[in-house]
């Protein structure tokens, strides 16, 4: 008896110091209704309609008579079936997991309850160490303690993750099937119940296939727990209609808006956004431009491309599109890229020597010339004598640009104009720059372009509706703007972007392309639009004879052909 009598108090007293030990960092339990997360970011295209979130989405807190019943029903049949008999911790489901994981040879089922859950959802980390275990108990008790059982039922449904940045069943509803989740029908219920197994695998946005068949399972265990008849998950199982997810990218516009707002929204706060983005265009430039990549981009050594499509009058984005495939590569080529233009940058040696008198119809020579050591020649090896300058641009004659840069001021008149109308990135000052030497991104280059359409104003692309944006500015003579315009339809007509016309349509632009095929460009306008085309390789690769007036021109052309004049 006295050896029992000192066991058991030296016993209690070394199970109160492990105890103490491991609760020694054990977390506050009273911020169990702490909100801790990351501000969210939500976009919303120019129709208002969702398509992009950034941080952590928190929907409404409901109480479980707020929900259907089927929604807490459902959790409770395939994650916890005694939840609401055990004191937290389920000594049957422990027993009956371990029993099944032996039988499997493998890791079939847990043992944690709803209870275990919340605490180490609000608490603790995934580590599978004796120490987490054992504070995860610990808080598991206090939860039992200090809460309902209906009271740690609605702490996990409005905070458990379930995929896509959403936390809590009302965030994931709206995100994935459009309405709140007090409206869910037993379906939806039952699909919101399944996620916390795998929710960044088999949530309705990245995997359908699998949340349907994860759906499924959890309406036959409400048919096991009783809490449905067969009749009833059957009825559901055949009702399962997700919304259609859209197949577009728009990642690379969400991740520039995002970028751009992050000096434009005050720090930790939830942010609703509305973008100039136009998900009909968007998606019109993705196929287009995979259609070129995948098609005849592939015999001509062409590997990634990208476009912009921008309104000329105010410079809002309606579509970006930054590369072949955003999830492989989110690296935006559209906005962050620069490359050499060739040709596409001549209109600013135009507007240059327009600004010192030269017309349209007045005549220059294309003939050999020499800057020093360097003799530029014309890509198609001949010279035409004296030609008009609409001509000379249509055809994209080189002789002439050297020219008319020499004539005009010079690189360093040249590259003014062009930081005029929009181009921000350093020039080259030799004479070169009349041939496009200078690197430029297409964004800004398609923005610039925008100036000879809308009457000689400058405009800032911007892509975020309810952010103030500087307004147009008036920098070239609105009569130039319309000779340059014309002069750019001749490319088009008669010109080397012949490839880009639309039967009917109004259509202007300049071809571009670099040494060696390295670079192919095509920027343009159609009937109040602006349509910036680039294709290339990210290693610099030379391409297979590919011209601005070929691939980049027709790519340009099937974009334009779908859309209504503005």
């Amino acid at each position: 008896m006295k050896w029992a009598v000192l066991l058991s108090i030296w016993g209690a007293l070394a199970a109160t110091v492990v105890v103490l030990w491991f609760a020694r960092d054990l977390p506050r339990p009273e911020s169990a209704l702490d909100a801790v997360r990351r501000p969210s970011l939500t976009l919303q295209d120019r129709t208002g309609q969702i398509f992009a979130t950034f941080g952590d989405v928190v929907g409404e807190s409901l109480r479980l008579p707020d929900m259907p019943a089927s929604l807490p029903a459902a959790l409770v049949s395939v994650e916890d079936r005694r939840f609401w008999h055990h004191p937290g911790i389920d000594p049957i489901g422990i027993a009956r997991a371990m029993f099944v994981n032996v039988t499997h040879g493998r890791l079939i089922q847990g043992g944690s309850t709803l209870t275990q859950q919340v605490a180490k959802t609000l608490f603790l980390t995934n580590a599978r160490t004796m120490r987490r275990k054992v504070q995860e108990l610990l808080l598991t008790l206090w939860l039992e303690h200090s809460f309902s059982k209906r009271e740690i039922l609605e702490i996990y449904l409005n905070r458990v993750y379930l995929g896509s940045g959403a936390w809590g069943v009302d965030a994931a509803s709206r995100m994935y099937f459009g309405i709140p989740a007090r409206n869910d029908n037993l379906w939806q219920s039952a699909m919101l119940a399944g996620l916390p197994r795998a929710p960044s695998r088999i949530n309705p946005r990245t995997n359908p296939t699998g949340a349907i068949a994860r759906t499924k399972e959890v309406l036959a265990a409400m048919v096991e727990a009783g809490a449905i008849t067969e009749a009833q998950a059957h009825a559901a199982e055949a009702s399962i209609a997700l919304p259609a997810t859209s197949a577009i990218q728009q990642g690379w516009f969400a991740d520039w808006v995002a970028e751009q707002a992050t000096t434009l929204l005050p720090p930790n706060a939830d942010a609703t956004l509305r973008t100039t983005l136009d998900h009909g265009i968007q998606k019109t430039a993705e196929t287009a431009l995979a259609a070129t990549l995948d098609g005849p981009g592939v015999a001509a050594g062409v590997t990634q491309g990208a476009v912009v499509v921008l309104d000329p009058a105010s410079g809002a984005i309606r579509a970006m599109v930054g590369g072949r495939d955003y999830h492989s590569s989110p690296y935006n080529r559209a906005a962050l890229a620069r490359r050499q233009p060739g040709s596409a940058f001549k209109p600013f040696v135009w507007l240059t020597a327009l600004e010192n008198g030269v017309r349209p119809d007045d005549r220059v020579e294309d003939a050999p010339i020499r800057v020093g050591n360097w003799s530029p020649s014309n890509f198609e090896r001949r010279f035409l004598g004296d030609v008009s300058v609409e001509d000379a641009l249509a055809e994209s004659i080189n002789t002439v640009s050297v020219r008319l840069l020499l004539q005009n001021g010079g690189p360093r008149a040249i590259a003014s104009t062009a930081a005029r109308l929009g181009i921000a990135d350093k020039l080259p000052n030799d004479a070169s720059l009349a041939l496009g030497t200078g690197e430029v991104g297409l964004l800004e280059l398609t923005g610039a372009y925008a100036t000879f359409f809308n009457g000689g104003r400058r405009v800032t692309p911007y892509a975020i509706e309810s952010a103030p944006h500087p307004a147009p500015e008036k920098v070239i003579d609105p009569d130039l703007a319309a000779m340059m315009a014309r002069m750019m339809t001749a490319v088009v007509s008669r010109g080397t972007g012949k490839a880009a016309a639309v039967p009917g349509r109004a259509v202007a632009g300049k071809t571009g392309t670099t040494s060696d095929f390295r670079d192919a460009w095509f920027v343009g306008w159609v009937d109040g639009t602006m349509i910036g085309v680039w294709l290339g390789n990210d290693d610099n690769r030379p391409m297979k004879n590919v011209q601005g007036g070929g691939l980049p021109a027709k790519l340009f052309h099937e974009i334009a052909a779908t859309l209504r004049p503005s």
